[in-house]
């Protein structure tokens, strides 16, 4: 195996492995030690600059750094990153004087932003300070899109989105509320040097099934359903309701039934319960509230009584897998079953909508009627036109936006300087030494034997009572400090400088997870299987030293290293030093491009 190029900055990267999952590469060890430390307003700003909205992610996002969370490789359960992220809005206090002013002349450079959701908003956010005209259209009085309007109220405020979406609308970004854009013809006329699309994916997809035209009054798509909610259009639902689908929208769906309303309300799933699409808590939410989810049931048909819905008829179906582990549904033979309903929500999944651009200016759509992009750069065919969140690549969730947002936003500022849009940015990389001591580092490097903390919730009588009524409370900040000290610090990295190592083994007999070797090298697949404890997971990377004076190298699995910093306290030369590692992604502005960039003509 040939040495670790620890100058690699993908290579420390992926040892972070939540902030390699988060689709914005927020540096989550970061921000959870300035919480720890009780520096909530600088761990607000450094979520803040990369995920954009760390009070609404804290309540909302689908947490993909959690599974990827080292913590998870040592225990059942990963750091509650997502409500810790939480914990910093909460006590960060004013933080207004620290957000960019709007800028102080403009470039003479015009961005339309269609539709006010999490990409859009992030694009305004990351073009407004570098002096770019930006204007937000959205056809709704209020910016956040399905922020806004999908997300039932007790799971983010109000107040929440309006503290976060005012941040940067008040950046001097253009917003032009309840003005739907009928036409991108007509918004290229406009003379924009930039347009991009965040419109989402705002059609429901239906369930065509016998009944469906006669019951219609009493038969919903559950996201159109959940925006009259949220606007106040709807207010109640009837006694019984069955709410089709098993994704997070479903979840929604029939929580809020339960707050308006509903006494029976039941959530129906042709999958498995280990299947369904939702996330294993919205799952749990639901059932914590006395919601059944019955699964493995394909609905037949809505019954009816002149047009007055009855319930519905579903076949009872069970999975079985081919040889390269594909799923079919298949009957049981089981006589059908009916279930009394007198509302159905149907949440069976999204799709996206663009009657509003036109197939005649160069537009071009793939077979799935979505457009064709770069999907790096989310550019379209026509070259100043950009794509970003649900309306890029389809339905995903707000982190993904954001992230698609900041790219886009790379690639606008680009292109209106005459850039090339394929070299994206490198990121800000900064490593430093935590020594503070013989024994002593500037974090706290002990290793917490706490199991996940369970976020206070409020008491169901009361949450169920009010729509408006957040149920999660949140961590105060005692129990915030003790789930945060669950982190393992993981960019706090070991570094080996093999010149000052004299083989003593000490930090061998000191690692508590025995990831640190001295042996032959050889070929990877054989070192794996001959270390000291195998290492069997490929997708992390070992570290590999130059040879040393016994022609032995030193390999370190990363996979199960703690970061504990004993190997460096126990080291008697100094060959082992523990470094911060600090990743940043670059986003728009003169970082972004090359020396050669020049202003595009208008």
């Amino acid at each position: 195996m040939k040495p670790t190029d620890i100058g690699n900055p993908n290579y420390f990267h992926k040892v972070v492995d939540c902030q390699w999952a988060c689709p914005a590469h927020t540096p989550v060890p970061e921000y959870i030690r300035l919480i720890a430390a009780g520096r909530y307003a600088d761990a607000y700003m450094v979520n803040w600059k990369s995920n954009v909205f760390p009070g609404i992610l804290g309540r909302t996002c689908d947490r993909p750094c959690e599974p990827a969370c080292r913590r998870g490789r040592v225990e059942e359960e990963p750091v509650a990153i997502c409500r810790l992220k939480r914990v910093a809005a909460d006590y960060k206090g004013d933080v207004s004087a620290r957000m960019p002013a709007p800028a102080a002349s403009k470039n003479g450079k015009r961005v339309a932003c269609i539709g006010a959701g999490p990409a859009s908003l992030t694009v305004a956010r990351d073009l407004a300070p570098l002096g770019y005209d930006v204007t937000v259209y959205d056809g709704s009085e209020r910016a956040g899109g399905m922020i806004r309007s999908q997300i039932p109220k007790f799971r983010l405020p109000e107040e929440v989105i309006d503290e976060e979406v005012g941040y940067i609308l008040n950046q001097g970004v253009n917003f032009k509320s309840g003005t739907w854009v009928n036409s991108l013809k007509d918004i290229l006329a406009e003379k924009y040097d930039a347009v991009f699309v965040g419109t989402g994916a705002p059609r429901g997809r239906d369930l065509n099934i016998p009944g469906r035209k006669e019951a219609a009054e009493h038969i919903h798509i559950g996201i159109d359903w959940l925006s009259s909610v949220a606007f106040g259009h709807i207010e109640k639902i009837a006694k019984r309701v069955i709410v089709l689908g098993g994704g997070n929208t479903a979840m929604d769906c029939c929580r809020s039934s339960k707050r308006l309303g509903g006494e029976e309300v039941t959530v129906i799933v042709r999958s498995s319960f280990e299947e369904m699409k939702a996330s294993p808590w919205e799952k749990e939410d639901a059932q914590h509230e006395g919601i059944p989810i019955l699964n493995f049931m394909v609905p037949k048909t809505f019954e009816h009584d002149n047009g007055k819905l009855t319930g519905m008829t579903f076949e009872t179906v069970r999975a079985e897998y081919d040889a390269k582990g594909r799923r079919s549904l298949v009957p049981t033979g089981e006589p059908d079953k009916f279930v009394a309903a007198d509302a159905v929500l149907i949440a069976v999944g999204q799709e996206n909508a663009f009657p509003w651009i036109e197939r005649d200016i160069g537009l071009e759509f793939n077979e799935w009627d979505m457009p064709k992009l770069n999907e790096e750069t989310f550019q379209s065919t026509i070259p100043n036109v950009f794509f970003g969140g649900d309306a890029a690549l389809g339905p995903k969730n707000i982190i993904w936006a954001v992230a698609h947002g900041h790219e886009a936003a790379v690639s606008i500022d680009k292109f209106l300087h005459a850039d090339s849009l394929e070299e994206r940015p490198l990121p800000q990389v900064s490593v430093t030494s935590q020594k503070m001591g013989i024994h002593e580092w500037s974090y706290d490097n002990d290793v917490s034997n706490d199991h996940r903390f369970k976020v206070p919730l409020k008491d169901l009588k009361l949450a169920l009572a009010n729509i408006k009524v957040e149920v999660e409370l949140g961590f105060d900040q005692k129990l915030a400090l003790a789930e945060a000290e669950r982190c393992l610090n993981c960019d706090v990295q070991t570094v080996f400088t093999d010149k000052l190592c004299i083989e003593c083994d000490a930090c061998v007999d000191i690692c508590p997870v025995d990831c640190i070797n001295f042996t032959a090298n050889g070929e990877e697949v054989e070192v794996r299987a001959t270390l000291r404890a195998p290492s069997t997971d490929t997708s992390q990377d070992l570290y590999v030293s130059g040879p040393l004076k016994t022609e032995r190298v030193m390999i370190k699995d990363e996979n199960v290293c703690l970061h504990c910093g004993l190997c460096a306290e126990r080291c008697p030369t100094g060959a082992w030093d523990m470094q911060k590692y600090l990743m940043e992604m670059e986003h728009a502005g003169p970082g972004c491009r090359s020396k050669r960039a020049g202003a595009r003509a208008a």
